[in-house]
């Protein structure tokens, strides 16, 4: 059976559009006050917007993931407000256009892998001494379709960081099992979120319209976090039905 989450606090990156806002209205449905994080402010507050109007509880707490000093920030925000957190959702994250072997440069590689591997790292790593002590916690990945296959549609950085963040996953239930927290890592095909509009070759509405949607990783987040505290999901891989990596015979 599912369990009631009511009261509990989550952590969201990456809350300012996209699977860490639907995730966070949700979350905000079933009564888990939120704290949401990402570099726009303004974006921020929409979102907490969402989450009042969806009868939740938000703290804006901004950061660019990329910056360990923005985000040790932003979690004692989080920290000296609420005092607990029962669940991080690591879902920020981003690509650039010039992205293949032959464009990238190092600027590109960096703001890759700073938000899409290190942000993961710093924020994990800060929750896991209140979750330590709690002796409860989860923590969720969201990871890509490219973090299990590599593609060149994504490019070698955002392979590279997404199939880092599936390891960063597993190497916490390794070491943290013992002190009840466990780590989810979410692999999603092709998600019609604003990082879609980033590709070098633009995606049609239709296209999109057929893709898994924010809201439908926003279940799954929200059926993860309402499991019991005796399971771990170490992995979920998830594509639309309609996968186009399948249909047109190219890794997506």
């Amino acid at each position: 059976m599912l369990r009631n989450i009511e009261g509990q606090v989550a952590w969201i990156t990456g809350a300012g559009s996209g699977i860490g806002r639907a995730a966070a209205v949700a979350l905000a449905k079933v009564g888990v006050r939120l704290a949401v994080s990402g570099r726009g402010r303004e974006a921020l507050e929409a979102t907490a917007d969402l989450v009042r109007e969806a009868g939740g509880e938000a703290l804006v707490a901004p950061a660019d993931m990329g910056r360990a000093d923005e985000v040790e920030r932003a979690w004692e925000t989080v920290r000296s407000h609420y005092g607990r957190c029962d669940i991080l959702v690591n879902a920020a994250g981003l690509n650039v256009p010039k992205r293949s072997w032959s464009e990238i440069d190092p600027t590109g590689i960096d703001t890759v892998i700073g938000v899409d591997l290190n942000g993961p790292f710093y924020a994990s790593r800060l929750v896991l001494p209140t979750m330590r002590a709690q002796r409860d916690g989860l923590i969720i990945q969201v990871s890509s379709w490219a973090g299990r296959y590599v593609s060149k549609l994504t490019g070698p950085a955002y392979s590279a960081a997404k199939h880092g963040l599936v390891a960063l996953s597993e190497s916490l239930n390794q070491e943290e099992c013992g002190h009840g927290i466990r780590s989810c890592c979410i692999c999603p095909g092709e998600v019609a979120t604003p990082i879609i509009d980033k590709r070098p070759v633009p995606v049609t509405a239709e296209d999109k319209a057929r893709m898994l949607q924010a809201d439908d990783l926003a279940e799954t987040i929200l059926f993860v976090a309402r499991l019991p505290p005796s399971v771990c999901v170490n992995e979920i891989l998830i594509s639309p039905t309609w996968n186009r990596g399948y249909l047109e015979g190219v890794r997506l």
